[in-house]
């Protein structure tokens, strides 16, 4: 295993955004699950980069990163205990924010907010806004998913716990907030959201309400025409008929493979739109090298 994340996608600290995104992408491609079945050793390989990459793709959680290494996802207790820095939730205080006093520790947040039996120098609990940031693969953004989000004891009534178990809806975007509500146990007030961030794939790009995917295809089955294996974001592959004298770069829509459109009436889905890449044979044999060469002359004599 590489020694830390930035090994682990052969990156450097310093990189930007664009490098460690590249990087991703040309890894992902080498080791996917699909590119390898039941290679265990790439699985392994690809959960890696995976989870390198939901670290270091998000400013904040790479700041973190940065700073407190293997131990980033504490690094908001940190800097509580230091009232220094950014915690790793986004905190709406709107009482504070109009001129509430401090408490002794200097800290005017959630301590005093829920004090006094759930007001605050008499006057009613305000709902406060809590955002916890999620990420989630584009499979999961397409049919929903289930995350463990950790809450800070001081939000928790005496609960010892402070995982909670969420349900992220299909068809959530990069930047798209999720309400949950107040969880249990909670102290009361409580307004929690997700913040979701979809994490870049290997193969498909997310375009509206559809899908973007090159396939490779051979140039024998675009000039003769004939078939190839597409993938879906399902798992399953569809066999995609191509034309004779296809040309190189020519767009297939696949209706109704995308991902769920919200509030759409009429069909629940986008589509998938497949675009064929030419893959040129090589290690020709002399007969093949013959007949490639008799093709250039009979369409030069009829040029």
């Amino acid at each position: 295993m590489a020694k830390n994340y930035y090994d682990t996608l052969g990156v450097e600290k310093g990189s930007s955004e664009k490098e460690i995104r590249s990087a991703y992408r040309k890894l992902a491609r080498q080791y996917h699950p699909d590119v390898n079945p039941g290679d265990a050793m790439a699985e392994s390989k690809f959960k890696e980069m995976n989870a390198a990459y939901q670290v270091l793709s998000d400013p904040e959680s790479r700041k973190k990163y940065d700073r407190y290494g293997d131990n980033w996802q504490h690094g908001g207790d940190f800097e509580r205990s230091g009232n220094s820095g950014a915690s790793p939730f986004t905190w709406f205080n709107r009482a504070s924010r109009r001129g509430s006093q401090q408490s002794p520790s200097g800290f005017s947040g959630f301590g005093d907010i829920f004090s006094n039996g759930g007001t605050r120098y008499g006057q009613p609990l305000e709902s406060q806004r809590i955002e916890v940031a999620v990420t989630v693969t584009l499979e999961e953004a397409y049919s929903g998913a289930k995350r463990m989000v950790q809450l800070p004891e001081d939000l928790m009534r005496g609960t010892p716990g402070r995982r909670l178990e969420v349900n992220i809806p299909s068809g959530v975007r990069s930047g798209s907030k999720v309400h949950i509500g107040t969880p249990k146990g909670a102290k009361e007030g409580l307004d929690l959201y997700l913040k979701a961030k979809v994490s870049v794939h290997p193969f498909f790009e997310w375009q509206d309400d559809d899908l973007l995917v090159t396939v490779g295809t051979p140039l024998v089955d675009l000039m003769l025409g004939g078939e190839v294996e597409v993938p879906t974001i399902t798992g399953s592959k569809v066999a995609l008929k191509v034309p004779p004298e296809t040309q190189n770069g020519k767009a297939f829509r696949l209706k109704g493979k995308g991902m769920p459109r919200k509030g759409a009436k009429g069909a629940t889905h986008g589509d998938q739109v497949v675009t064929v890449k030419a893959v040129l044979p090589s290690g020709l044999t002399d007969e093949e090298r013959r007949l490639f060469a008799q093709l250039r002359v009979e369409r030069m004599a009829t040029d």
